[in-house]
């Protein structure tokens, strides 16, 4: 169908609303093409930052929103080539005022980091939607669930949603979801690739209730190399069946005072990766030190 160079009159209002989205959508684009080409081949990784509408909140001691700001100033200073957050970006019942604040605080970060985000069980998806705006990465058509997909660095990030219900502690990919990650590794290349979502892979009540099915699709397709998630408000490593598990340090606040409050800064390529703590709070101990791991053949 040709397109016509004279479009039916539109009102004022609309032609600046849609041009304001347009100029977004560039800028966007624009930040993206200016990390891919950044000397930072590095990301941030980062969990359960837990953003309250109240700047004063406080859990532990700890203030979630003074700490999400220290650690965008951090980020923007590193200048990685994108971010990445885990779930449970809100405090508890992902309010749109808990979203309004990641947003504020988030502003300077975005104009020069794309900032992907997860959804964890304190979140809630249309209020975080309505509030970020358009965001990175290749968006995947999946009923009900917030899906997407980067490529970097040879590899390539699976964004995924464990999101179940708000402010309860469970999480589920559910079947829609794995059903569209089989066709996908089934129907991709084989780069190395690396799932993210927010939820503990564990037969605990409160983790990902199908994780079996998860490890049961995942493990035959050897592109798969990694998982990394939070939710634990823990810090380690672990495997199963060669695919690395990386559980992120909480940012928001930790539950016991073993525990990093932080961030990592990720170097990933096709053949490993290397993970440098960044705690500012909690235990210090291991501030600094990297791990490196290879993945599997």
């Amino acid at each position: 169908m040709p397109i016509s160079l004279f479009p039916e009159k539109i009102g004022r209002r609309k032609f600046i609303s849609t041009s304001l989205a347009a100029s977004a959508g560039l800028a966007l684009a624009i930040r993206e093409s200016e990390a891919a080409d950044s000397k930072n081949k590095k990301w941030a990784f980062v969990s359960d930052t837990h953003i309250p509408e109240d700047p004063q909140n406080e859990y532990r001691g700890f203030k979630p929103y003074d700490n999400y700001k220290l650690v965008a100033a951090q980020i923007k200073e590193f200048a990685p080539q994108g971010m990445v957050i885990t779930g449970d970006v809100a405090r508890l019942e992902g309010k749109p005022g808990d979203y309004a604040n990641v947003v504020k605080l988030s502003a300077e970060l975005r104009s020069v980091v794309p900032v992907h985000y997860c959804l964890g069980n304190h979140d809630d998806r249309d209020n975080l939607l309505a509030a970020a705006g358009d965001l990175p990465g290749k968006r995947q058509n999946v009923k009900g669930k917030l899906v997407h997909v980067v490529e970097t660095n040879g590899v390539r990030f699976l964004m995924l949603d464990s999101l179940l219900y708000v402010n309860r502690v469970a999480g589920l990919l559910g079947k829609a979801q794995r059903t569209w990650l089989e066709e996908y590794l089934q129907n991709g290349d084989q780069r190395p690739i690396l799932l993210f979502f927010h939820h503990t892979l564990s037969d605990d009540d409160g983790s990902l209730l199908d994780t079996d099915r998860l490890f049961s699709l995942v493990k035959p397709h050897k592109q798969v190399k990694a998982i990394v998630f939070g939710h634990s408000h823990s810090y380690n490593y672990g495997q199963e069946s060669g695919i690395r598990l990386i559980n992120l340090p909480a940012t928001g606040y930790n539950f016991n005072d073993n525990e990093p409050v932080g961030w990592l800064e990720a170097d990933v390529n096709p053949q490993g990766a290397d993970f440098t703590l960044r705690a500012f709070g909690g235990s210090k101990a291991l501030d600094g030190k990297t791990t490196s791991l290879e993945w599997r053949a």
